[in-house]
């Protein structure tokens, strides 16, 4: 098989890999968002560097405040 056959497949997975990051750096910086692990600014490096850190980031790297009642 040639790499060209796998085109199909690879492009829209980057695409939605590139838009989780996006996402997930746009998670990161709001305002009532509270961060485990690192700073903002780690995390963002983090996620637009490397690759799946994404991944860490909401499992590990989101940090939640508890309801107020």
């Amino acid at each position: 098989m040639e790499w060209q056959e796998f085109l199909p497949i690879i492009i829209p997975l980057g695409i939605l890999e590139i838009a989780i990051r996006i996402y997930a750096i746009v998670d990161v910086h709001k305002e009532e968002r509270k961060t485990v692990l690192l700073k903002k600014t780690g995390w963002t490096v983090l996620i637009a560097i490397v690759t799946f850190a994404w991944v860490v980031y909401f499992i590990g790297g989101r940090g939640y405040d508890a309801p107020q009642d």
